[in-house]
């Protein structure tokens, strides 16, 4: 069934233009030309978003972060093997997914801190990234609470996650 939803999708979007007497073509060419627009103006955030995020991790910054947040997470009721995962989370979808295969393999997946994190991976977003790309589209620059609100709702959903797998 799945295989078939594409081509039912652009059969019925080639039927909607047949009816409206929109030329298809001309309006998917007006469309792939405005994207490279788009790809041209996002390209330098995207590219000073991964190059802060390697430099995060490559310089062990995320590590200190983690060990003077650790003491609180405990505190909270999270576990502390996850801090690290919570500091690099907003940051990175792919080094947060490589640090999910890492917890793992070391705690098992069915472990109070694996099933943390898998809810914690699937209810968060990589927020600075987003931030990034959505405002360099839009040439907002006034970002006052977004990222704070961000964060803090990414936080507050992580300590309810933890929270519920514990009865889980």
């Amino acid at each position: 069934m799945a295989s078939y939803i594409i081509p039912i999708f652009l059969i019925a979007l080639c039927i909607y233009c047949f009816i409206k007497k929109i030329n298809a073509y001309d309006s998917f060419v007006a469309g792939a030309k405005e994207s490279v627009d788009l790809c041209i103006n996002t390209f330098p955030y995207l590219v000073a978003i991964f190059v802060g995020v390697e430099l995060f991790k490559l310089s062990g910054l995320s590590n200190v972060i983690s060990g003077y947040v650790s003491p609180f997470f405990k505190m909270i009721g999270m576990p502390k093997e996850l801090t690290e995962f919570m500091v690099l989370r907003p940051f990175t979808g792919s080094g947060s997914l490589a640090m999910l295969s890492e917890i793992f393999g070391t705690y098992g997946v069915d472990s109070y801190v694996s099933k943390c994190a898998c809810v914690i991976m699937s209810c968060s977003e990589t927020t600075f990234y987003i931030v990034a790309l959505y405002f360099s589209s839009t040439k907002l620059k006034k970002l006052k609470y977004t990222i704070p609100v961000a964060l803090i709702a990414t936080f507050l959903g992580s300590v309810l996650a933890c929270w519920i797998c514990r009865f889980i």
